[in-house]
């Protein structure tokens, strides 16, 4: 009899749903790639029917059902740190507590009753529900699909029930806990309160602040904004625990991340507010923080390599998507071997749950994959057929030419983007994860100048200081990026070789971030940072044979088989699912260029939008 675990996670941010058979993943995904709510946190009941269907079989086929964390564990935090700050944070504890005690609190029966409507067997025997510990979900996430017998499990976020960090250590199918830090004291929250306070939102715009670091300057503000982050705000000792001055943060019993007062007052700036034109103190500040997170996180990094001795690290958390930081920790040499989950947030939760189900409750052995690891590229979500493109080109009325040989899609594809074509890219089974890595992705050729701005303000509709990511040929990676090894999930930044930069000169300490913006940093102007660095994706035959082969024939026509990858969506919505969702981003942006499996659309060619579609389209610009 199969062993099927069905993880769970939800009602916070980024709900999911995986489903493992006999240790094997067979599909995850998000629950926004389905409601088009980005950061949904509803109960993923679109995602468990997708897991379930993609292994025809229904709930009541299920073994065990796991939930990615403990509510009351989570409850006893809540209730601790109210009666601790008491009478401070009445209104907040007023407006959470009704909830919790309504739902919350009684999540077992909120899932069974969810559950309950997605069961279509008359006669249902309900398998254990199980609740696992936060950071045991994501040290199982990282862990279980990585390709090592044994690894050091570093696991940073906001908070889970009450750890904010912990190192473990995995071997076969144990993994047993070592280390933890406990809320308030938290790396994450001390981020997000950057974040907040640079003008992005808490649990989504983290990855901005990240991106906007490499503006800033280390000059005399930077080093005093490091002075007094290090001095007024976190404590941290050598192996990388760290205690915040409770007195700057508001985010224990408030509404807030931070006490703004006294942050102007330890600044000398103001909260910066959303959307409004970024200067040089917020690009310094984001500099400073981000410098300080990665020294806490190489020293956490070291602890674990002294306390387990092992020579892998996995890594996890939504610490973990720090891209920045996993390349420092790869380059630095501590381990032999590094692997970071691509979901390393919130919903990879519902994987970890799922393994822990599997290999923790049901005490099933780990097979180590033949492969690099057990994600199979990460393509783990939803396809779509041919037949489903037929049924969307009559549904729209639209124009599309079909190729019966792939080979000749690429090769045209290929032409199309060396010429500064930009094209939507929808082909096999969905991402897992946050990163687009070419199954849903926008595509532009990385040697134009104008690739960055184009695919910004008139596609993504997104800051135009953002970075967009190469996909490069796996052989080809060490030619252009100072980087050896893989890096298939786009996980971590490397430098681009020094070859293929131009120098700044002077005017860089003196121009405005446009300038430096639109300044050619690079014969790959489109994908190199300020810094002349990139968020690295390696593209592999094994695990993405198509993509593959347009890398193939576009390094046939350009000489580099690189090409900008960033993710099939616009700003505020999450990344594109099915056909549908592909041919309206296609035609509510300006790309030029659609395919979706064997099929190429061209906007010339589509009929016209209605004037209700024409207005969809964001407003936003950097100017």
């Amino acid at each position: 009899m199969k062993n099927v675990v069905l993880g769970i996670s939800a009602y916070y941010h980024d709900s999911a749903a995986c489903l493992i058979i006999d240790g094997e993943i067979i599909a995850a995904v998000q629950q926004e790639r389905f409601t088009r709510v980005k950061h949904d946190a509803e109960f993923p009941t679109e995602a468990i029917c997708y897991v379930l269907q993609e292994a025809s079989l229904q709930l009541s086929d299920v073994t065990c059902i796991v939930f990615y964390d403990k509510p009351f564990l989570k409850f006893e935090r809540l209730l601790e740190t109210f009666h601790v700050f008491a009478p401070k944070g009445m209104k907040n504890f007023l407006r959470s507590m009704p909830v919790w005690l309504k739902e919350k609190l009684f999540l077992r029966k909120t899932i069974w009753r969810a559950l309950e409507e997605i069961n279509t067997s008359d006669k249902w025997s309900k398998p254990p529900l199980l609740f696992s510990e936060h950071h045991l979900s994501h040290a199982a996430s990282a862990f279980y699909p990585s390709p090592f017998e044994d690894a050091a499990i570093l696991t940073i976020d906001g908070v889970g029930e009450w750890a904010t960090t912990t190192i473990s250590y995995g071997k076969g199918s144990k993994i047993k806990n070592l280390q933890e830090l406990h809320f308030p004291h938290s790396l994450g929250l001390l981020y997000s309160a950057f974040t907040y306070y640079c003008g992005f939102k808490v649990n989504s715009g983290e990855y901005k602040l990240m991106g906007l670091a490499p503006y800033g300057f280390r000059n005399t503000d930077y080093l005093r904004y490091k002075k007094l982050i290090l001095e007024e705000l976190v404590d941290i000792r050598t192996d990388g625990s760290l205690l915040l001055n409770l007195e700057y943060f508001d985010f224990l019993v408030g509404e807030r991340m931070c006490k703004e007062a006294k942050w102007v007052s330890l600044f000398g700036l103001p909260r910066r507010e959303m959307d409004t034109p970024l200067t040089q103190p917020y690009m310094d500040l984001a500099l400073a923080i981000q410098d300080i997170t990665e020294e806490i996180v190489l020293k956490l990094a070291q602890k674990a390599k002294e306390v387990t001795g092992s020579k892998n690290l996995v890594m996890a958390g939504g610490v973990a998507l720090n891209c920045v930081a996993n390349g420092k920790v790869e380059r630095s040499g501590l381990f032999e071997n590094v692997w970071f989950q691509p979901a390393a947030g919130d919903a990879g939760g519902a994987m970890g749950a799922a393994y822990a189900g599997y290999h923790v409750y049901l005490k099933q052995p780990r097979l180590l994959s033949d492969h690099a690891d057990a994600l199979q590229g990460s393509y783990l979500g939803p396809r779509f057929y041919n037949e489903d493109v037929d049924r969307l080109i009559r549904k729209a009325n639209a124009v599309a030419e079909k190729y019966n040989d792939f080979k000749p899609l690429a090769e045209t594809c290929a032409k199309l983007l060396s010429e500064g074509k930009v094209i939507g890219w929808h082909q096999g089974r969905m991402e897992w994860g946050p990163r687009a890595l070419g199954n849903r992705s926008i595509l532009g050729d990385a040697r134009h100048s104008e690739m960055q701005k184009t695919l910004n303000l008139k596609i993504k509709y997104r800051e135009g200081f953002r970075p967009f990511a190469p996909a490069v040929m796996s052989e080809d990676s060490n030619s252009i990026f100072d980087h050896e090894g893989s890096s298939p999930y786009m996980q971590l930044v490397a430098q681009l070789r020094t070859e293929r930069c131009r120098p700044y000169g002077e005017f860089f300490k003196t121009e405005n971030l446009l300038s430096r913006l639109y300044f050619q940093r690079s014969d790959l102007p489109a994908i190199t940072h300020v810094d002349y660095s990139a968020r690295l994706q390696t593209v592999h035959k094994e695990t993405n044979p198509r993509f593959y082969e347009l890398l193939q024939e576009f390094k046939k026509i350009s000489g580099v088989g690189v090409l900008v990858n960033t993710s099939f969506n616009v700003r505020g919505e999450p990344i594109v699912c099915t056909p549908e969702d592909s041919y309206r981003c296609f035609m509510r942006t300006e790309m030029d260029y659609l395919v979706i499996e064997d099929y190429l659309f061209a906007k010339s060619r589509q009929p016209a939008l209605s004037e209700k579609d024409k207005n969809w389209q964001s407003e936003f610009s950097l100017d």
